[in-house]
């Protein structure tokens, strides 16, 4: 079967986790994608986490299906070369600091005028223009600026993060959403190349719901509320009496109301002022007890089965190990094994 992007050539300039995690999605749907990386010492993700025979598995992870072409982009003769590859590429993928390609002579001017068709997808902490544009960012910088880090976490605790490179990973979406933007309309409208300029900050803050017109309208700052959801009730992560964790979403009308016959609580499940939501979002401290007073009484395998047959949305929070032992990740084919440059098979 031919894959969706096998005619799609992609040149990726990028280093860590923006573009190569967006150059590594293309790959993956059978564009080519050739990586600059630099001589000697390639990119710096080689030698990040945990190691096997001296290279990252992350490193495999990020950059498979890839070819790479490690050149000094100092060197007169290796921005030549790129200029050359320029001309029958699509999409041009960067992640270095504002201004640092223009340096080289790889602006936007020069690229088009070599290839008109160019999609060029800039990364960069907060885009190509504004007051902050030239100021160094990584995603934890725009995790931060974008909101997300202000609404995570408890309130008697500093701002937390979520465990992995969230607004690196949420900025290589958009560039890859916007990389196929043009793509199409290339394609389809006979358009011109142009440039998808890509703000960690900004793809954060795109996914920050309706934070802007509360505060806007109702001076309302939504601050971080550990497991719940603002507003919508009840939804929260419950301990288990074998100290596991559950997260439960009784948070539509029917479900509540299937949710509160489970754990035995007609009463809270026929109150008026339950009946919908807003109701519940005001007395959610309310509910999260008469819950967890329940969950605490059974095992996480009784939960997780009393609530299905019910059918209240519940999931364990996993673990890695959960993950590769889940016959339905398997079933899915999210676990596929693959041979390291070694022979050593790794999934």
């Amino acid at each position: 079967m031919s894959l969706a992007l096998e005619k799609i050539k992609v040149l990726e300039i990028g280093t860590l986790i923006a573009a190569p995690f967006a150059t590594r999605i293309l790959a993956e749907f059978g564009a080519e994608v050739i990586k600059i990386e630099p001589i000697g010492k390639g990119d710096p993700l080689r030698k990040w986490r945990k190691l096997h025979h001296g290279t990252s598995l992350w490193w495999y992870l990020q950059s498979r299906n890839k070819k790479s072409l490690a050149l000094n982009l100092k060197s007169p003769e290796a921005i030549a070369l790129i200029k050359k590859m320029i001309v029958d590429t699509d999409i041009l993928v960067e992640n270095m600091r504002p201004g640092a390609l223009e340096k080289l002579g790889l602006d936007w001017e020069t690229l088009k005028s070599i290839n008109p068709k160019l999609t060029f997808v800039r990364i960069s902490g907060y885009g190509q223009s504004g007051p902050y544009k030239d100021k160094p960012g990584f995603g934890a910088i725009g995790e931060a600026m974008g909101g997300i880090r202000y609404t995570t976490g408890s309130q008697d605790s500093a701002p937390a993060r979520v465990g992995v490179s969230l607004g690196d990973s949420l900025a290589s979406l958009h560039a890859v959403i916007g990389a196929l933007m043009s793509i199409v309309n290339i394609k389809t409208n006979n358009g011109n190349g142009q440039i998808v300029d890509v703000s960690l900050a900004e793809s954060v803050f795109n996914i920050m719901e309706s934070v802007v017109p509360e505060y806007d309208l109702h001076g309302f700052i939504r601050e971080r509320s550990g497991g719940s959801l603002p507003g919508i009730a009840p939804s929260n992560t419950y301990r288990t009496k074998d100290n596991a964790f559950v997260v439960i979403a009784g948070n539509s009308d029917p479900i509540f109301k299937r949710l509160m016959h489970v754990i035995g609580r007609e009463d809270l499940a026929n109150r008026p002022e339950f009946e919908h939501n807003d109701g519940r979002a005001q007395q959610s401290d309310l509910l999260d007890a008469a819950i967890e007073s329940w969950s605490r009484q059974h095992s996480i395998d009784e939960v997780l089965q009393q609530l299905e047959q019910a059918e209240v949305p519940s999931g364990r929070i996993y673990s890695v190990a959960d993950m590769v032992n889940d016959p339905h990740f398997n079933a899915r084919d999210m676990l596929l094994s693959t041979e390291l440059p070694d022979g050593q098979v790794v999934k």
